[in-house]
């Protein structure tokens, strides 16, 4: 959910044509795995949360509060944090979720979400984020569990 919403501001506050375009991709690719999400949720009887955890809800504050390159670099930071965290996250769960339907859901998002991580990357990468900045940022390991 995050991602969609942080996608739409890209969208309306991103400089860089690049930048909203990654947004755009971020609200449609994400509105689709969360409507999967909920359907496997509804299934189960689990309820989705509708509204942002602190976490998120501090991070979109923040993008907010910015403009123009100084927001492009940070929505893209952001975006490159979230993505390793998610590729981590997702490849764990596509091979030890106890649930079947959980696995194979982990399992169809995750190349999805490895072309996000690309993606952000390049798009970093385009906006003079340093490879050395993008590492003060993110936990590279994260990728490797």
């Amino acid at each position: 959910m995050a991602e969609v919403q942080l996608g739409q501001l890209a969208q309306q506050k991103a400089s860089s044509q690049e930048v909203k375009d990654f947004g755009q991709r971020m609200v449609r690719d994400h509105s689709q795995a969360n409507d999967k999400l909920k359907s496997i949720a509804a299934n189960q009887g689990v309820t989705v949360p509708s509204s942002l955890d602190a976490k998120d809800q501090a991070l979109y504050d923040r993008l907010s509060g910015l403009s123009g390159n100084a927001f492009d670099k940070a929505y893209m930071r952001a975006m490159v944090n979230d993505h390793v965290q998610d590729v981590a996250e997702f490849r764990k769960e596509s091979g030890s979720a106890r649930d079947q339907a959980v696995r194979s859901f982990a399992s169809d998002t995750l190349p999805t979400l490895e072309d996000h991580l690309r993606m952000a990357r390049k798009v970093s990468h385009d906006l003079g984020i340093s490879a050395t900045a993008e590492a003060n940022h993110t936990d590279e390991s994260a990728l490797q569990r």
